[in-house]
């Protein structure tokens, strides 16, 4: 199944256009990096910013930390 980001796209627009510092892009929630967009005058469109279901994927997927117990 093709991965419904376009990580490449999203990151050529938060560090090549907003200029954003890889920590700062990193640390953004989907909707700040949306409003970013739409402060510089751009768009991703309703459904590039992925919605509360897929986020809680992501993060199960990929979490910040090692929970308790996964040690």
């Amino acid at each position: 199944m093709a991965d419904p980001v376009d990580w490449g796209a999203l990151m050529r627009l938060g560090l090549g256009t907003l200029r954003l510092p890889p920590d700062v892009f990193w640390a953004m929630t989907p909707r700040e990096f949306q409003c970013a967009l739409e402060g510089a005058g751009l768009s991703l469109g309703a459904d590039a910013i992925p919605d509360r279901d897929a986020l809680d994927r992501m993060m199960a997927a990929f979490p910040d930390e090692a929970r308790q117990g996964d040690k």
